[in-house]
């Protein structure tokens, strides 16, 4: 493991760089949003190449921070209708950076902080920590948060996050990285098998937000519960059939047939976003589909829908949640 600078805000704050190595995987991770930079994974023939979409200088993740591409993202990931939720009686008003609706913590949300960091886990992980303080972004609280990103002995990437806060607040953490398991340059994964362990999924309006309905994936495109490829026009939310668990349990795989390079996704989530890149912007150095992302989660507008899984923090608790990217070749 090593730490090295990266670059430098236009603030003058300093933004490093940590390498994890282990069991043939490389994983680089920013302090700069918490972004997973690049992992490299070797394929069938001992090929290694970059599998997660990322830029090679900070200026590509400041000039483009809208796609998150392997971002931490906070306070609340995904989107929030009309930019509001209330709380033990109160309203609090967050900002609407998506149509009517906030997205993924807000107008500067947990990927555009610098966090600290120091090493973890024997010297094969980084814990990155921050602050967010009370009101940032509209949310309540001051949450204390921690991230930690390890590679365990068999060289699979595991994202531990940990909060507590001050006061009653929400909270939904993820890690947006796009994978394309051909390779970061190869144009396009919509030819990756996918599967995911989910039964339902839930249906959004217009906007993106829930209908609070739980939509069965029998009959539908939707429905990937044996693996098959993946196509455009994907940006849902699955109800994992195996609810909220204590411990990470394998809920998605993803395959690239050509190089032999499998990802499997294991959480502690619910919930399950997968979205196919159809958004890219024409000044992207990356095409539409040219990355998947499967971002852990619970569901997306969870504050004002109380059939949902609940978000709430409360001081005196501890939101802990782990997500697990394997990888095999």
């Amino acid at each position: 493991m090593r730490s090295e600078l990266f670059g430098t805000l236009p603030d003058g704050s300093p933004v490093h760089r940590w390498t994890l190595e282990r069991a043939g995987v490389r994983a680089r991770v920013l302090t700069y949003g918490g972004i997973v930079q690049s992992v490299d994974v070797p394929d069938r023939s001992g090929r290694v190449a970059p599998v997660a979409l990322g830029f090679e200088d900070l200026g590509g993740y400041l000039a483009h921070p809208g796609p998150y591409f392997g971002a931490l993202v906070g306070r609340y990931a995904n989107r929030i209708a009309g930019g509001s939720f209330s709380l033990d009686g109160r309203t609090y008003r967050l900002a609407r950076n998506n149509g009517p609706n906030a997205l993924h913590g807000g107008e500067r949300g947990f990927d555009q902080h610098v966090w600290d960091a120091e090493p973890a886990d024997g010297g094969h992980g980084v814990r990155l920590s921050r602050i967010s303080p009370d009101g940032e972004e509209g949310y309540p609280g001051r949450l204390a948060v921690s991230v930690t990103y390890t590679l365990d002995e068999s060289g699979a990437l595991r994202i531990a996050y940990e909060a507590t806060t001050d006061a009653p607040t929400v909270v939904n953490l993820t890690n947006h990285t796009y994978w394309n398991l051909a390779g970061a340059a190869a144009g396009t994964a919509l030819g990756h098998e996918v599967r995911i362990a989910a039964a339902r999924f839930t249906p959004v309006d217009g906007t993106g937000i829930p209908t609070g309905e739980y939509a069965e994936v029998a009959g539908t495109r939707c429905d990937f519960r044996a693996a098959r490829a993946a196509g455009p026009g994907f940006d849902h939310n699955y109800v994992l059939d195996k609810g909220v668990t204590p411990d990470p349990v394998e809920v998605a795989e993803l395959r690239d047939s050509a190089s032999g390079r499998t990802l499997t996704v294991s959480t502690t989530e619910p919930g399950l976003q997968f979205y196919t890149a159809d958004h890219f912007a024409p000044d992207l150095p990356f095409a539409p589909g040219a990355g998947i992302a499967l971002e852990t989660q619970h569901f997306p507008d969870s504050p004002n829908r109380p059939e949902f899984p609940g978000t709430e923090l409360r001081p005196g608790g501890a939101y802990r949640s782990e997500t697990v990217y394997g990888f095999s070749w």
